[in-house]
């Protein structure tokens, strides 16, 4: 056994390298050690933030922030959404303008993209709905599985709104290449107006659309990253990120906005629930820092070892974030009951010190999530030649131009109303599978549709 996990762990090794070498040239790796970087500060926020408890009625949780105000200064630096949303914008211009050069109708390209999100997605979504449905058949109360289903599904909040994103990449696109900054600029305004509107006249549904208008801004500011228009230079990043220190902290400390760059249970003014115009200086600040360590970082990242890494990081971190909550309960399910692993008061100088032995108890438990599924985002993301990246060959369409699209926009909205619908589940238990079976309906069959179209453009 152990030779075979040595040798197993060399032929990983081995790929790592293999793909390090065949990384292009004109590559910015610093995009893909930030993609990385970003999920990785994240994962510990949510880790260090949440605090899992196990009891007589089973598990329960708090959050950090509301129990220990002084922590919400440290969100400044764990909310790192912004820089995932400016990279995909960078990432989602490179691939689109290079398909749109090489004749890849948009429709090719949402499908292919859309599947190597989903991918890893349906593979957690099916595992969580049967082991809720298990866990039911042999007896679990359904209030502690509509509480665990909900725990591990938090992730889904965030793909939700990459997905809506990433839906409108060709749209938005469009409107890039005629007015450039002009358009998040419009976008950041837009944002304005819900605060005021939700803020400003108490509106209830105020600032709703701000889920989508304030994570498109980040996005289009990475298209003009990518174009060139937001050039990496120090003469650009110094004043862009006075500008952005300066509204975050007018913002926080004379207007209305919490320090709290996440959301804290019970506050009546969240900045990222909906996202705010305090969040929006936050992502020009780190845009600013980006833009700053863009040179240094690159030549860095030269090196093979750093480059092996992110590149092996990057391989499976969507399958890492989407799994990362389950970690927590599954450690708490199994070090908790036993008295393994203690439960202190939260705040006490005992439970201070025993967080980076939780963190490390979690991150191990994640590997082996990770080692169990992350097949399906490895052999995505490492497969050549496949979907619209393989274009340049003469393939004959399968399907009518005018079904195939259809059949791509009912795909991508099946998948887009299912994520919406998880993300708002909440933690009440639905039968059979712990979430809506409306819900789950709708996404497997927007996801298997696209796959279909993504296995019929590759010609499998």
């Amino acid at each position: 056994m152990s030779e075979r996990i040595v040798r197993g762990a060399r032929d990983v090794i081995r790929g790592l390298r293999q793909l390090a070498e065949r990384t292009p040239p004109q590559r910015d790796r610093w995009v893909d050690l930030l993609r990385a970087a970003a999920i990785v500060l994240v994962v510990t926020g949510h880790w260090l933030a949440t605090v899992v408890t196990y009891g007589e009625g089973g598990l329960a949780g708090r959050h950090v922030l509301a129990v220990l105000p002084w922590t919400q200064g440290l969100s400044w630096l764990f909310q790192v959404m912004p820089v995932f949303f400016l990279v995909g914008g960078f990432s989602n211009a490179a691939s689109l303008r290079s398909s749109m050069a090489r004749g890849v109708h948009w429709r090719e390209w949402l499908a292919g993209r859309a599947d190597r999100l989903l991918r890893p997605t349906t593979t957690f979504l099916f595992v969580i709905a049967m082991s809720a449905a298990l866990a039911r058949a042999l007896g679990a109360e359904p209030d502690v599985i509509g509480r665990a289903v909900w725990l591990v599904t938090i992730p889904l909040w965030f793909l939700a709104a990459y997905f809506a994103v990433v839906v409108l990449t060709p749209a938005m696109y469009v409107l890039h290449r005629r007015w450039g900054l002009a358009v998040p600029l419009v976008l950041a305004l837009l944002v304005g107006a819900g605060d005021v509107a939700h803020l400003g006249y108490g509106t209830d549904h105020g600032g709703v659309a701000n889920f989508l208008l304030a994570w498109l801004a980040v996005h289009q500011i990475g298209f003009s990253w990518q174009d060139g228009r937001l050039p990496a230079r120090w003469q650009v990043a110094l004043p862009l990120a006075a500008f952005g220190a300066g509204c975050l902290v007018f913002l926080t400390a004379a207007g209305p906005y919490p320090v709290s760059m996440v959301a804290v249970p019970g506050a009546q003014v969240q900045n990222t629930s909906p996202p705010t115009v305090a969040l929006l200086s936050l992502a020009i600040v780190q845009t600013a820092l980006v833009l700053l360590l863009h040179g240094p970082a690159n030549r860095w990242l030269r090196r093979t070892r750093p480059w092996m890494a992110v590149v092996g990081l990057n391989a499976v971190i969507l399958t890492a974030f989407l799994w990362h909550m389950t970690a927590v309960a599954v450690a708490a399910v199994a070090l908790y009951p036993t008295g393994i692993f203690p439960q202190p008061r939260v705040g006490s100088s005992q439970w201070l010190l025993l967080r980076v032995p939780w963190l490390a108890c979690l991150a191990f438990v994640l590997a082996l999530l990770v080692a169990l599924f992350g097949r399906s985002e490895w052999r995505g993301r490492t497969r050549p030649g496949r979907g619209p990246a393989g274009a340049g060959t003469d393939r004959r369409p399968i399907v009518r131009p005018g079904a195939s699209t259809a059949l791509t926009i009912a795909g991508l909205a099946g998948a887009q109303l299912g994520l919406v619908g998880v993300a708002l589940a909440g933690p009440e238990y639905r039968a059979p599978a712990g979430l809506p079976p409306e819900v789950l309906l709708a996404y497997f069959a927007g996801a298997v549709t696209l796959r279909l179209i993504q296995r019929r453009a590759a010609g499998t």
